[in-house]
């Protein structure tokens, strides 16, 4: 598999590795979306300790408004992230 293939691969399975722990397998609750940006993006959000800040990552992620973040929201968080981090990197 190319880079990209694996990286697709990767986004994949981390999703599911935390969707489904507290309900539908297609969707990530938010204690499970907590879950998933501690361990798997702890370096870029910090350890998501702060409820406000939560709240507001999920309600903005949750752009269908049924209290889940699906996979295609899930993505948009990850492809959103991918570019501010290629825009500060780009800056050095």
């Amino acid at each position: 598999m190319s880079q990209i293939q694996q990286a697709m691969a990767m986004l994949i399975a981390a999703f599911h590795k935390y969707s489904g722990k507290e309900g539908d397998k297609k969707t990530l609750s938010k204690g499970e979306l907590k879950d998933l940006l501690t361990a798997e993006l702890g370096d870029v959000f910090g350890k998501t300790q702060d409820k406000t800040a939560l709240d507001k990552i999920f309600k903005d992620l949750d752009a269908n408004a049924d209290g889940t973040v699906d996979f295609e929201e899930y993505v948009t968080l990850i492809a959103c992230i991918t570019m501010l981090c290629n825009e500060f990197f780009s800056k050095q």
